[in-house]
């Protein structure tokens, strides 16, 4: 035999309360409640519907509970990435080498983004040649020769930040037509190409025109900050600039 299903509406009477106590949710409770030929009073089913209410609290308080976990197990998620793709750029960086100088790298088992001498600027490293007697300047080719053993090239500019970078750390030296070399060149039909191969996406250069079949670039500091790069014999000696990727990259 089914079980017979009773209907109980309990509603909350005021009577006895004044207009401005009165509650602005007054609420009439529907239940189903299942009985076996037993009656259930108001009373009865109040004590329920509490206990329905109350239980509901509880899946509320659980589900919170389970939000804050997600939620610390995307951060979680989001940091194992960021380490994971830090282990990739330096893997690879170290890949580019035949033979890792480890010591020169991580003194005391302890990596440093860049060895010693280098300035750290966004993700790569730069060298700075500055000599002060012309027997240590180079010409172009010299300088760019130097800077790949170091396993590194003459700069490739490729931002304003980067070109300010480099202009707030050179230095004037000898007469205003000498400079540091950069990693930009063209031959009598080219056209200026930088030493990665890669087209122009910005340019700073000064009013000079070239006056060589073949020209290389340097960055004259002498020059507005923004329009320093003068065009010169790439036979001429002058200071340089190399660059290379950091070990470590930056946060």
């Amino acid at each position: 035999m089914e079980e017979e299903v009773n209907y109980v509406t309990v509603t909350f009477k005021t009577n006895h309360i004044s207009t401005l106590e009165k509650p602005n949710n007054m609420e009439i409770i529907y239940d189903e409640v299942k009985t076996q030929g037993k009656e259930w009073d108001a009373h009865s089913v109040i004590k329920v519907t509490s206990e329905l209410r109350r239980q509901n609290f509880t899946l509320t308080e659980e589900n919170l509970q389970l939000w804050s976990e997600k939620a610390a197990l995307e951060r979680i998620k989001e940091d194992l990435i960021r380490e994971r793709n830090q282990l990739n750029w330096t893997v690879e960086v170290i890949l580019d080498y035949e033979e890792f100088p480890v010591k020169k790298h991580c003194p005391q088992k302890v990596c440093k983004p860049c060895l010693d001498d280098w300035l750290l600027f966004q993700s790569n490293c730069y060298l700075f040649a500055k000599y002060g007697y012309s027997n240590k300047w180079r010409t172009w080719e010299g300088s760019r020769n130097d800077c790949r053993e170091k396993h590194a090239d003459l700069v490739v500019i490729n931002s304003q930040k980067e070109q300010e970078f480099i202009n707030n750390h050179t230095e004037e030296y000898n007469d205003e037509k000498h400079g540091y070399w950069i990693g930009l060149k063209k031959n009598t039909r080219d056209p200026w190409i930088w030493v990665d191969g890669s087209n122009f996406t910005q340019t700073y250069w000064s009013t000079q025109e070239p006056g060589y079949q073949t020209s290389c670039a340097l960055s004259n500091p002498r020059k507005d900050p923004l329009a320093n790069w003068d065009k010169a014999s790439c036979t001429m000696k002058n200071c340089w600039i190399c660059e290379k990727k950091a070990l470590i990259r930056p946060e």
